[in-house]
């Protein structure tokens, strides 16, 4: 059984980290971007941030002016 394919009950989160390494900013910088509504995030149960990889991608790609296929 392949465990390849996301369901949309299952979508690869990303740390802050990550995601400001992408945008090259600071990981506060994320932090108040998900403060302001620009990205959703959800909580860990240890109450740290992670953030879909397909919404951030999305951002990525608008500010950036680019589509994936």
């Amino acid at each position: 059984m392949s465990t390849s394919r996301q369901s949309p009950e299952f979508t690869r989160l990303l740390t802050p980290a990550e995601v400001a390494a992408m945008f090259r900013v600071d990981p506060k910088t994320v932090t108040r971007w998900a403060k302001d509504g620009k990205l959703t995030s959800v909580r860990t149960l240890g109450g740290h941030r992670r953030y879909p990889e397909a919404e951030v991608r999305a951002l990525l790609d608008q500010i950036s002016g680019t589509a994936r296929p």
